[in-house]
């Protein structure tokens, strides 16, 4: 059977599925180490890779398309805030490399259980993308998640503080939990970028 090739704009929203899939894997693997207390940093590291390898081909298809499906910058703000995402999570997993964090905390192994669902919702709501349809239940679930994740990583640093007296314990968790807060944020604003270009474009 002969395949019909995507056009540029089906390449576009075939990409930013790409990029969502990458997303909610970095965020499950992310999840999986807080829990299971071991290094996945390196798998985060390939995905980081592959991650910007897809916002590269999307940086070549706006450079080279002649009409794009939605507006040029539009475009380049989704891709770029999908690898954020990636970036950011991959970082959080260098740095518990980096400090030899072998006992993960109890806060931080929940926020990996709300941003691997983050990574669901947002790769959900990317197959969706083409049509934007029904992609504002999935804003709506992200929202709640951040919101959850804010009041758990502001009582766990309030934790922190209180109980931790070992100056560099308290840098190392302090510097994890913004990261992971960090994270949580790019998720809500990659879903904000999604609504509103879907807005745009009804």
């Amino acid at each position: 059977m002969k395949l019909t090739p995507l056009t540029p704009g089906r390449r576009f929203y075939d990409l930013f599925r790409t990029q969502g899939t990458l997303v909610s894997e970095t965020l499950t693997e992310l999840g999986k180490s807080l829990l299971e207390g071991k290094s996945r940093h390196a798998r985060l590291r390939d995905l980081e890779h592959e991650c910007d390898e897809a916002t590269h081909q999307i940086h070549n298809l706006v450079n080279s398309a002649f009409i794009t499906p939605i507006d040029e910058s539009d475009i380049l703000l989704l891709a770029s805030s999908l690898d954020d995402v990636v970036d950011l999570a991959e970082e959080t997993g260098d740095k518990i490399d980096l400090y030899r964090i072998n006992s993960i905390s109890d806060p931080a192994k929940q926020m990996g259980e709300y941003l691997a669902k983050a990574g669901i919702e947002i790769a959900a709501a990317l197959d969706r993308f083409e049509g934007f349809a029904e992609l504002k239940p999935h804003r709506v679930e992200i929202h709640r998640l951040e919101n959850e994740g804010d009041r758990l990583m502001r009582d766990a640093i309030g934790e922190l503080f209180s109980r931790v007296t070992e100056a560099s314990e308290l840098v190392k968790w302090k510097d994890i939990y913004d990261l992971l807060e960090a994270t949580m944020d790019a998720c809500e604003h990659t879903a904000n970028v999604m609504e509103t270009i879907a807005i745009k474009n009804a």
